[in-house]
């Protein structure tokens, strides 16, 4: 009976390639979840899209105390520019998961 793998309790055999693989997915879906290109692009994207808005609809006032530039409007469209390229990065260069320590390897 050493032959018979070991079974889960809902019936499936034991295969350790099979956990080391999902153990490598979950590790590779939490690394590319917290990746910081992924914030700092959506709070730049959404900043700049809020501040390029206010600089679409700025009083002529508002224009005047810039000397005539639309401040507001430049800076949300760079803003957006520099979120946008953020977010293309870490789209075009996922991160790769960490190595495994000694200390995981058996």
């Amino acid at each position: 009976m050493a032959d018979n793998p070991e079974r889960h309790p809902r019936g499936e055999a034991h295969d350790p390639l099979v956990e080391e693989t999902e153990a490598e997915e979950a590790r590779s879906a939490a690394a590319r979840l917290f990746d910081i290109r992924r914030v700092i692009g959506g709070l730049f994207v959404a900043y700049g899209l809020i501040v390029g808005l206010m600089g679409l609809f700025d009083s002529s006032a508002e224009i005047d105390k810039a000397q005539g530039v639309r401040i507001n409007l430049w800076a949300g469209l760079v803003m957006l520019a520099f979120g946008l390229l953020m977010l293309l990065w870490q789209w075009l260069r996922p991160t790769e998961p960490p190595e495994p320590r000694a200390a995981d390897e058996r």
